[in-house]
């Protein structure tokens, strides 16, 4: 791997996600390839490491996804300083890998100038993950329907959720285009005819002395993972470096260093099992997730629909947490599973009645996240400590990760494979009510229309 990864005591990588489901779906990638993996709320200490003997990467689960620039300017800084104080070789800005974010919200342009700024080094980009079914051919970005769906493979300009998304819609596949709006920094492509050459490093290199500040890998196939595992290894092989992108990062390092005989550290965890009863917190309007809750309706799931215009307008208030809350522990008292769904759907009617709340209270659509998010984190939180529950999922990019901080978890680690890109979690806490309990994070997009009988039956 070169010398400043043997020099660093034992970490391989570090990672920020910019959400909490696609923090775990990063965390899956290295613990499932034998590198065990933590996942925290927020950066650690010495002593929070000690508690967890034995890892050999460390995540910090963000929300950066849903702020604005000014944000991550005030935040992002101390958070990669932090990562990087912690020695590994590279610290990755990890990404959706459908990459939607804008100007104004979850600029990834603005978190890669930020950490190349703390690192001093050019930032290598990588998006495509083959077995999400993600790819990226000549920088411009493409994907199936969701991890899990079909052959129909969209430009991300033209895919059926993407193209539409409520808060940052991907209006362009160039990801050079995209990043270009969202810094002034120069963008570069190496495209896999590079890659895959036999001066492939070396043409790197010029790159970056030709002034390029982010260049962007292709992968699309299982030579253009290893390929971009090469490059990133060489790219760190006189200092730590940034990096970012989706959890093809990890997938390509993983790669990369079982080719090189140093993987697996340890053995990945296997299956869990059936749980007892299942909670399902949704603040997802994928159209992925409405025909999952469709699934969990025809299959006996009790459905408990939330009155989001009222809930915003009360701002959570106590009543409404009681009330839910009640309603909620009846619900798992006469069904295996509980669905609580804040829409069904881009075209659901709960939609706008509550944007128009939000804009009553001085708040802007990207504020329901937060919102809705953290009003049910705090009422699972509750709700477990008089009702327990082994096994919960918490389906949403954004409000999932709102709902996680409510909830009070310290850090997650991989129980088990699940889903693709959504694996089954152990939850750390101080809480008792909550500590050990299995939990799934899954994006909008991930998981068949089966998806939470799957997580149920733990397989």
């Amino acid at each position: 791997m070169g010398t400043t990864m043997e020099a660093t005591q034992e970490l391989v990588l570090t990672f920020y996600g910019d959400d909490f489901t696609g923090s775990t779906d990063a965390m899956e990638a290295l613990t499932m390839a034998g590198i065990p993996t933590v996942l925290f709320l927020a950066p650690p200490t010495p002593a929070d490491m000690t508690r967890y003997p034995g890892v050999k990467a460390v995540g910090v689960a963000g929300t950066s996804r849903s702020r604005s620039p000014q944000w991550m300017d005030a935040e992002l800084p101390e958070v990669f300083r932090r990562l990087k104080a912690l020695g590994a070789p590279f610290c990755h800005y990890k990404t959706c890998s459908t990459f939607d974010s804008a100007p104004t919200i979850g600029s990834i342009g603005r978190a890669a100038e930020i950490g190349e700024d703390v690192f001093g080094a050019p930032v290598i980009i990588v998006v495509g993950v083959a077995r999400h079914q993600r790819y990226v051919m000549f920088s411009n970005l493409f994907a199936s329907a969701s991890f899990s769906g079909g052959d129909q493979i969209f430009r991300i300009d033209r895919h059926p959720t993407m193209s539409r998304h409520p808060v940052t819609p991907m209006a362009e596949a160039d990801l050079r285009c995209h990043l270009a709006a969202q810094t002034g920094r120069r963008v570069v492509g190496f495209d896999f005819r590079r890659m895959l050459a036999g001066n492939a490093a070396q043409a790197l290199d010029q790159e970056f002395a030709d002034g390029a500040d982010m260049v962007i890998l292709d992968t699309f196939d299982a030579a253009t993972t290893l390929a971009a595992g090469r490059l990133i290894a060489h790219h760190g092989r006189t200092g730590q470096r940034f990096l970012a992108g989706s959890s093809g990062i990890e997938y390509a390092l993983a790669e990369h260093l079982t080719a090189a005989g140093r993987l697996p550290f340890a053995p990945p965890p296997g299956p869990r099992g059936a749980a007892d009863k299942l909670l399902v917190l949704c603040g997802s309007c994928s159209p992925i997730t409405a025909e999952q809750i469709a699934w969990a309706e025809q299959h006996g799931y009790a459905l408990i629909a939330l009155d989001t215009e009222k809930l915003v307008e009360s701002r959570g208030g106590q009543a409404e947490h009681d009330a839910l809350k009640a309603e909620a522990i009846r619900a798992l008292s006469s069904h295996a599973g509980v669905v609580l769904h804040s829409a069904r759907g881009p075209g659901d009617p709960r939609l706008a009645p509550t944007r128009a709340a939000l804009g009553r209270l001085g708040l802007s659509t990207e504020d329901s996240s937060r919102v809705l998010g953290g009003f049910l984190g705090r009422v699972v939180r509750d709700l477990l400590a008089d009702c327990p529950v082994s096994r919960i999922l918490l389906a949403g990019g954004d409000s999932s990760s709102y709902a996680a901080e409510a909830m009070g978890i310290e850090a997650l680690d991989v129980a088990g494979p699940l889903l693709p890109g959504a694996p089954l979690c152990r939850i750390h806490a101080p809480d008792p009510a909550i500590n050990g309990v299995e939990v799934v994070l899954k994006g909008g997009q991930a998981g068949g229309p089966d998806a939470f009988g799957r997580v149920l039956a733990g397989r």
